[in-house]
């Protein structure tokens, strides 16, 4: 098996080909973008250019604002042509868009800028005739690239599969195949949609579009696997990153997804641990998993949750989804919610929890009188019936509250 790492391409001389001469014909300008609204080819201008198509020139896409715009017309679902409306604010004239399918796949669109909105007849059967050649070329182009895809998923699942021949065997074939240098740590990214109202190639597409841009940056060199609604990202870097470069990858992700897809894919991000070598992709791939599960059941994560920010949750989350109910809550904490005053009684026993006991800190962040705050904590032992001065008990007050934590999240998400 050959694996060469996937990237985007600008179309084939074929494809530029049949776009220039289509536009030719009509005197209008053409383009063709792929399922996202990237651009692939266009022709020259024919005096209807518009703002978004000049920016598209330049940046190889439309911006953020008009591809959510295009996309929200369903073009992605289209099973024939129609027009896209102009947006006066976005620089947008009208567009008369094709779905280019072939076997039910959607390769791309052919946009021709129409300003009035008005085709003749002939006009349109020189686009429809157009459209099905280009659909023919993308074709054999896109079974190269699924093909490659194909092989690099393959390979970064073995690479963090559970079984040490797996990946020993992976690891070996990287090498020798010069797809991954030497770098010295590794950090494993998983990033998964709900099933949402989009195709699933779309989502698929949308995924490789978000993360084709980290597998090889200044600082880091990756291989991706897509499967579905999930993908992994397997990244190799000279030094650890720190918590703010994380976090930027990942909200340049996020901000990817959200553009590309409906709200109702509801990506949720999930950072493995950092660790120094390649043998450890799997460590840091299935503490991912957990995190991304963080995620999802913490909206105050904000759709990203990182393993090396979890605490005591990495060791919760790790329960199987069935057990991670009421009936884990320590049954003195139930107990206290059930008293009168329980749940001023909570918050204050969470505070001085998590500010490791210490009174002092606890009443000035409650901003209550320390004789108050040590009425309270006798009011808390007396009904619990365990002692906050023994380790033993209050940790598990603390993993209690965590629990409480996950399953509140949840039921108000």
């Amino acid at each position: 098996m050959t694996v060469r790492p996937w990237r985007a391409r600008p179309g084939s001389e074929e494809l530029q080909a049949l776009v220039d001469e289509l536009a030719e014909k009509l005197g209008r300008s053409v383009a063709v973008d792929d399922p996202l609204v990237r651009l692939v080819c266009t022709s020259r201008h024919f005096g209807d250019e518009d703002p978004v198509r000049i920016g598209t020139l330049l940046q190889g896409r439309a911006d953020n604002a008009a591809v959510r715009h295009v996309l929200a017309q369903g073009v992605a679902r289209w099973s024939r042509p129609g027009f896209v409306e102009g947006r006066d604010d976005l620089g947008l004239l009208p567009r008369y868009v094709v779905p280019l399918r072939e076997r039910g796949h959607l390769l791309g669109l052919l946009m021709v800028v129409v300003p009035d909105k008005e085709l003749a007849a002939w006009e349109t059967e020189a686009v429809a005739r157009a459209a099905e050649a280009m659909s023919a070329q993308m074709y054999v182009e896109q079974l190269g690239a699924d093909t490659r895809k194909a092989d690099e998923r393959t390979l970064v699942l073995e690479l963090v599969d559970a079984h040490v021949a797996t990946r020993t065997a992976a690891r070996r074939r990287a090498t020798e195949l010069g797809l991954l240098g030497e770098a010295d740590h590794v950090l494993v990214t998983s990033v998964q949609l709900s099933r949402g109202t989009e195709p699933v190639r779309q989502a698929e597409t949308a995924l490789w579009a978000a993360l084709e841009g980290l597998r090889q940056t200044r600082t880091a060199q990756g291989l991706v696997a897509i499967y579905q609604e999930r993908a992994i990202l397997l990244q190799l870097r000279e030094r650890p990153p720190g918590p703010d470069e994380v976090a930027a990858q990942c909200a340049r992700v996020l901000d990817e997804l959200h553009t590309f897809l409906d709200p109702s894919a509801a990506p949720m991000i999930g950072v493995g641990g950092r660790y120094e070598g390649l043998h450890d992709a799997w460590t840091s791939y299935e503490q991912s998993l957990v995190a991304a599960r963080a995620a999802r059941r913490l909206p105050s994560l904000h759709g990203v949750g990182d393993w090396d920010l979890l605490g005591e949750l990495a060791v919760l989350l790790q329960l199987p989804e069935h057990a991670l109910n009421t009936s884990l809550v320590p049954k003195p904490l139930r107990t206290l919610g059930e008293a009168h005053g329980g749940d001023r009684l909570r918050d204050t026993l969470r505070c001085f929890l998590e500010h490791a006991g210490s009174i002092p800190r606890t009443a000035d962040a409650l901003r209550l009188h320390r004789t108050s705050l040590y009425y309270r904590l006798r009011q808390i032992q007396e009904i619990t019936g365990l002692d906050l001065d023994d380790g033993s008990h209050r940790l598990t007050l603390q993993l209690g509250l965590r629990i409480e934590e996950l399953l509140t999240a949840t039921n108000r998400g």
